[in-house]
């Protein structure tokens, strides 16, 4: 998750000899690759989390090691972001001169959760938002409001700033950031940026039956019956239904990019959200296209707060994404280090596109 030592937080071009190429500035990267856009990323979510390791370790400018998980790849930091003294994220830019049409102007980027920080202040702020995370609060706290505004200042202080020119990414904690985000600037600007999540926490019923092992059969029984439940529950909560289904229908062209190990129990709950989901929509959907389509928007604990007045959504309620997956037991299941290695020592393969079936 986060290390406070020199060795952790150095950047190895060693680790990144299928980009990056010692003495060649980078020369490798192909931006129409989408084996570099995820490891470059995640280097720069890496950067995220050594910025704050820099400043809480009292390395100077010069001894610094967080630049240079940008520098690497023709970025500079533009700002970092922080909330009180912590640093939290970073806007990272791509340097002036020759750049790929494909490649981003910015990069903004969020960390996870430090457990071995020095200051104790900062890991219980970090476990704080991870608990607000399970209660479905962490777009009420100070540091999602920070994201969503800095974000907001960055498309709207440069003039001709497209969607495609900024790209959102984060890991654990910081990837529930990334996504509070990425759907903010959706549904309230219809502002489309791609967006990497990696290792994103998932907190529903579907997270407590992986835990329990349940055979794959049980599982998908257990939820195509819970799909029906839900569409005839949806009848009762006919407003809190139609908000859902309207908010699908925005946030539909958005496809993040979500990047799972099927073995780490705090992301792999959206592998069976989408998977279980797809698995209900071939089977059911020209029998009961009603069911399908209102079943996916909706949750049991939604339903609940709507019945009491409020408007409430999960946020691993996704319309659309495209998913990414590996099972290697060889790597640290919850860690951001894998997802810069190669692909096919991840066992990636093609990654998966799901999109939301409308009514």
């Amino acid at each position: 998750m986060g290390s406070n030592s020199n060795t952790a937080d150095r950047f190895n071009a060693d680790a990144l000899k299928h980009i990056v190429r010692a003495g060649s500035s980078a020369a490798m990267i192909d931006w129409g690759n989408e084996e570099h856009h995820r490891c470059i990323v995640a280097c720069m979510v890496k950067g995220a989390y050594v910025l704050e390791s820099d400043r809480a370790m009292g390395r100077t400018e010069a001894a610094a090691l967080g630049p240079a998980w940008c520098e690497s790849f023709h970025f500079s930091i533009n700002q970092k972001l922080t909330e009180g003294r912590s640093i939290y994220g970073a806007i990272y830019e791509h340097v002036p001169g020759l750049r790929h049409p494909a490649a981003p102007r910015y990069v903004v980027a969020y960390r996870g959760t430090m457990p071995n920080h020095p200051e104790w202040a900062v890991v219980m702020k970090d476990l704080y938002l991870d608990f607000k995370i399970v209660v479905n609060k962490l777009k009420k706290r100070t540091r999602s409001k920070l994201a969503c505004g800095a974000v907001d200042e960055l498309m709207d202080g440069e003039a001709g700033l497209g969607s495609d020119d900024v790209w959102l990414a984060g890991h654990s904690l910081g990837a529930s950031l990334a996504l509070d985000v990425g759907r903010d600037m959706m549904e309230r600007r219809e502002l489309n940026l791609p967006t990497f999540l990696f290792n994103p926490p998932h907190v529903s019923l579907t997270a407590a039956t992986n835990l329990l092992n349940a055979q794959d059969v049980a599982k998908r029984h257990l939820h195509f019956t819970s799909y029906f439940f839900k569409a005839g529950a949806a009848t009762v909560s006919g407003c809190h239904r139609e908000r859902m289904e309207k908010l699908f229908n925005r946030l539909s062209p958005w496809v993040p990019n979500l990047y799972l190990h099927e073995k780490d129990w705090i992301c792999q709950g959206f592998i069976d959200y989408f998977e279980l989901r797809q698995q209900f929509v071939d089977r059911f959907h020209s029998r009961f296209p009603c069911v399908a389509s209102k079943s996916m928007t909706l949750s049991y604990r939604d339903m609940l707060w709507s019945l009491l007045g409020k408007d409430k959504e999960r946020p691993h309620l996704l319309p659309s994404a495209m998913l990414w997956k590996t099972a290697q037991t060889s790597l640290d299941a919850h860690g951001l280090q894998q997802w810069w290695k190669l692909d096919n020592e991840l066992g990636l393969g093609a990654g998966t596109r799901y999109r939301y079936h409308g009514t």
